[in-house]
């Protein structure tokens, strides 16, 4: 009963995290926030994983994902050419291609039976990171 009440209080902080970044008015911060929240989501899975609580990796691991999804939206939101004001465009490109090398080593670790949980993630993630790099180095969106 102690568990399950101190996983409801993190996943509940988890998902108070993400909502907290999503109202940050300023674009390029909510997307640097949003990248934070998935690199913390992504070790907190591997942590609950450890943990063999499946249910609540899946869940955090989804939570990169939409991590992921808003720093990118976030950074479109701005209007800003990628390629002529990269900083926080670069940010976010190494950022995922970093998330995609943890995701990488997590997806190793866990049991082969366990390991399509983090293929759809993993594939939105590199979809993102490719989208980003590609409007660093062209100024266009893909």
């Amino acid at each position: 009963m102690r568990v399950l009440l101190s996983i409801s209080i993190c996943c509940a902080a988890m998902a108070t995290d993400l909502a907290h970044v999503q109202v940050e008015p300023n674009l390029e911060r909510r997307s640097h926030l949003a990248l934070e929240h998935a690199e913390q989501s992504l070790k907190a899975s591997r942590q609950a994983y450890n943990d063999g609580d499946l249910q609540r990796t899946a869940a955090l691991l989804d939570e990169v994902a939409q991590s992921v999804d808003l720093a990118e939206k976030s950074l479109e939101a701005t209007g800003k050419n990628p390629s002529k004001s990269p900083k926080h465009f670069k940010f976010a490109e190494i950022t995922t291609g970093d998330l995609l090398r943890k995701i990488d080593a997590f997806s190793r670790d866990m049991n082969a039976a366990d390991r399509p949980m983090t293929e759809k993630m993993k594939e939105k993630v590199q979809d993102a990171h490719d989208r980003l790099l590609h409007g660093i180095m062209t100024g266009k969106k893909k």
